[in-house]
């Protein structure tokens, strides 16, 4: 069965920094694009980055750009989300996605984890 299970979330201060990480497991995640969302309350859930599973693209949101760095471990089956210079408005749920298409679009994934609290708040 299909799994996607992230990690590495919590509360930090704004200018702060966290690195979540989502294990996949039931299938080989190399072959899938990769991509992490953010749902904040009341709002709709946005793609912030994704990576492509062909070239090692990347592709960013312009909210997180230049901030947030995607990455993947495919020996670990493992995607990583670095995100520097945390602002308040980067609190969110985060979840991370696998799915065909290279996009921040949600409808192009397939598989999606749980989610991991991020808050940024002093």
């Amino acid at each position: 069965q299909a799994q996607l299970v992230e990690s590495g979330g919590g509360l930090v201060q704004p200018g702060g920094s966290l690195t979540l990480s989502c294990v996949a497991s039931g299938f080989t995640s190399d072959y899938y694009a990769v991509g992490w969302f953010r749902q904040a309350p009341g709002k709709e859930r946005e793609g912030v980055a994704c990576a492509s599973a062909s070239d090692g693209s990347t592709y960013y949101a312009d909210s997180v750009k230049g901030r947030f760095t995607i990455s993947r471990d495919n020996t670990k089956n493992t995607v990583y989300l670095q995100m520097n210079n945390l602002k308040p408005e980067d609190t969110a749920l985060y979840y991370c996605a696998a799915g065909w298409d290279f996009s921040l679009n949600r409808e192009s994934y397939d598989y999606w984890g749980q989610g991991t609290q991020v808050t940024v708040s002093s």
